[in-house]
């Protein structure tokens, strides 16, 4: 019998992907894609479900896939820059299909909240040939989640979710569906569909262009994807994708009387916006993310006599987040209800590290063990520790991606910078930065790696690290660093000339040292 729950857009593409059957989840955690996997996590007694972080989310892509290989529907979850990192074994699974379901659940942060840019996933999945469902509210995201899995098994593609943290991050009523039971094991035959050896390849991605036609027509016949010509006038044409139809018709006064496109089911549907084209004098997209579909339609040439508004050209802003506000003052097709700020804007809040946080005490004693010297070069990572960025603190210099602090730095050694530090959190490391270590230890880099072990990870929530304690002191060792030069330090203030001494002591050592400044996180104490 059919339910009704109160879910986030993350929480409703979780219990659609159990009610689908899936047999395992795999993801690494961020914002704001977190949730989905913490929700299955937290039902995986009861219906039975592998679910355990991933190391990174090359890692999850993997697992995912393995599991799909076995005949069993699976789901991966990650944040769009997540998507880079498994960008390798998405783009060739694309290649080799998969065999149970699976659907790749991509949360998309327009406005960049918690995250270093904007891109849009809808590319990723154009890239690779494969069906992109963009929801518009939770309902949907539960919906077309059940639908991606059984478009995946049926023609044994990998289909994308992709959401945006509005909707990832909001509640709304969901109806669900009966559960359906799990798949058995059946393994992919031997015969090199997915051994991507250059003979097996060729004839792959050969299969792969011919079902290109077939996935249009779904997208083309998708009710997900509605057409209307009929309005109050022709003049002005409507496109909107995923949430952005939302606000469109918020900004509208609840109704679209105008000749309008909706896409959501991706590739996009190229016969229905020929249709809207033809029909109107101007079109007006409005997408949250990229200018995406306005690309296509612009093409190199844009259609003869018709008037393209988006993203652009100006109509709406390149960057940040669309709002209601937003879309609504650039329609003007009700002037009347044209919107303005509704309250005066709140006072800026810089995050901040939280009182008690280790990482404080390991900043403080950073940049007094440095002062000394006429150019410290400290690079970092991605974490709470990024935070130290900021005044008062005012501590590092680089953040580009998960695992680049200790290459950044391994640069900055070879460039002839001295002294070199670079500061990583446990789970960061294990992520992406022990390859990056690796290299160091080859050639004996001048400089000194700071890994900050809190015991988890804790900018997104707390979850379980991959290593921490002394597991890392003997990962670290065994990645070959001397083992007198794996030093440990307690980061309290009371500590903090001990710490500066021994911070001191390993810039003046001439080769590579690691320092591991360990103190669990105040949060995680205090659950």
């Amino acid at each position: 019998m059919a339910k009704r729950e109160l879910l986030l857009g993350d929480e409703a593409v979780a219990l659609a992907a159990l009610h689908s059957g899936i047999s395992g989840a795999y993801a690494y955690p961020g914002t704001p894609s977190t949730e989905l996997f913490e929700f299955i996590e937290r039902q995986q007694k009861k219906y039975s479900v592998h679910a355990k972080w991933s190391a990174n989310e090359k890692v999850a892509y993997e697992e995912a896939l393995g599991m799909s290989y076995a005949g069993k529907r699976t789901i991966v979850s990650m944040k769009h820059v997540g998507l880079n990192v498994a960008a390798d074994p998405f783009m060739n699974s694309g290649v080799t299909g998969v065999n149970g379901g699976m659907v790749v659940f991509i949360a998309d942060d327009p406005g960049m909240h918690s995250s270093q840019n904007e891109q849009d996933s809808r590319y990723y999945a154009h890239f690779n040939l494969i069906p992109c469902l963009e929801p518009a509210n939770q309902q949907e995201a539960y919906d077309m989640t059940r639908l991606g899995l059984e478009l995946s098994e049926e023609h044994k593609v990998p289909v994308m979710i992709r959401v945006t943290t509005r909707l990832a991050h909001s509640r709304a009523d969901v109806v669900t569906a009966e559960p359906k039971a799990q798949n058995g094991i059946k393994k992919v035959p031997r015969g090199g569909s997915f051994t991507l050896l250059p003979v097996n390849a060729r004839q792959l991605y050969k299969k792969v262009t011919e079902k290109q036609p077939t996935l249009k027509k779904l997208a083309e016949d998708s009710p997900y994807n509605e057409l209307v010509l009929e309005g109050k006038d022709n003049k002005v044409g409507i496109i909107s994708t995923g949430i952005a139809h939302n606000y469109v018709r918020e900004a509208l006064g609840g109704t679209i009387d105008v000749p309008h496109l909706r896409i959501s089911h991706y590739p996009v549907p190229m016969e229905k916006v020929r249709q809207l084209v033809d029909a109107v004098d101007e079109v007006r997209i409005v997408e949250e993310g990229a200018p995406y579909v306005e690309e296509m339609l612009r093409g190199i040439v844009a259609p003869a006599g018709k008037l393209i508004r988006g993203k652009l050209d100006g109509f709406l802003p390149r960057t940040g987040e669309l709002t209601p506000t937003v879309v609504a003052n650039a329609m003007e097709l009700n002037p009347e209800k044209r919107w303005g700020a509704t309250i005066d804007p709140l006072p800026k809040r810089p995050p901040a590290l939280c009182p008690g946080c280790p990482h404080i005490d390991t900043y403080k004693a950073i940049n007094e063990a440095t002062s000394a010297y006429a150019q410290p070069t400290v690079t970092s990572d991605i974490g709470c520790y990024t935070l130290g960025f900021y005044p008062p603190l005012n501590a590092i210099e680089t953040c580009v991606d998960m695992g680049a602090s200790i290459s950044m730095a391994s640069g900055a050694v070879h460039a002839g910078l001295f002294p070199v530090l670079c500061t990583i959190g446990d789970s960061t490391f294990a992520h992406s930065g022990m390859t990056g270590l690796l290299g160091a230890v080859r050639e004996n880099n001048n400089m000194v790696v700071m890994i900050l072990d809190n015991g988890t990870v804790a900018m997104t929530g707390t979850q379980e690290t991959m290593a921490t304690g002394d597991e890392l002191v003997n990962l670290v060792k065994g990645l070959g660093v001397h083992p007198e030069h794996v030093r440990l330090m307690d980061p309290l203030a009371k500590n903090h000339e001990a710490s500066v001494q021994l911070i001191r002591e390993e810039i003046e050592y001439e080769g590579l040292s690691v320092i591991i400044s360990r103190r669990a996180c105040i949060q995680m104490k205090r659950r």
